[in-house]
């Protein structure tokens, strides 16, 4: 299906006659505020329109964004938000720029993007998978990062011990 028979892209706007608030504020570089206001407040992910398009946001909570980033209406009846999130991660979205400057992409070129759509049952088994494997590679607590940390600890404690030089006793 393409990319717009699957969700809506909707256009982000100026935030900045609202007062502070719990809700985060995206641009293409991510959260730069939060206000008390949103735009949306169903799972999305959020498609950056200008600079770094590679940029890709899973939201699944009430949020804002500015005209640098689009935000989608997902049809969760076709497809699941985080399916359609990690399938555009594969994309390389950043190789569909149209612009010289600045890199910019259009609703256009982003609408006419196929998207493969498997049974909803099938969209959960692979976002289950990819969840664990992201989970893995970056959760501080349990994945990579602590793997590393711990190494780090064990390299340090075998380093220190051979280059601890105890003086020898002669009997």
């Amino acid at each position: 299906m393409k990319l717009n028979e699957v969700a809506k892209i909707c256009n982000g706007k100026d935030y900045k006659n609202f007062g502070e608030g719990k809700f985060p504020v995206y641009g293409s570089g991510g959260i730069m505020t939060y206000i008390n206001s949103f735009a949306y407040d169903k799972p999305s992910v959020l498609i950056p329109r200008k600079g770094s398009l590679n940029n890709l946001y899973y939201v699944d909570k009430p949020f804002w964004t500015v005209d640098t980033i689009f935000y989608t209406k997902i049809n969760t009846k076709i497809i699941l938000p985080k399916f359609f999130y990690y399938y555009l991660k594969t994309l390389r979205l950043e190789t569909l720029n149209k612009a010289g400057g600045v890199p910019s992409l259009t609703q256009t070129i982003l609408n006419k993007i196929k998207i493969p759509v498997p049974s909803l049952e099938e969209q959960q088994r692979i976002v289950n998978i990819l969840d664990r494997f992201d989970k893995l590679c970056n959760d501080i607590i349990c994945g990579l990062p602590a793997e590393i940390k711990l190494q780090q600890q064990q390299y340090e404690y075998y380093r220190d011990k051979l280059l601890s030089f105890k003086e020898l006793q002669i009997k």
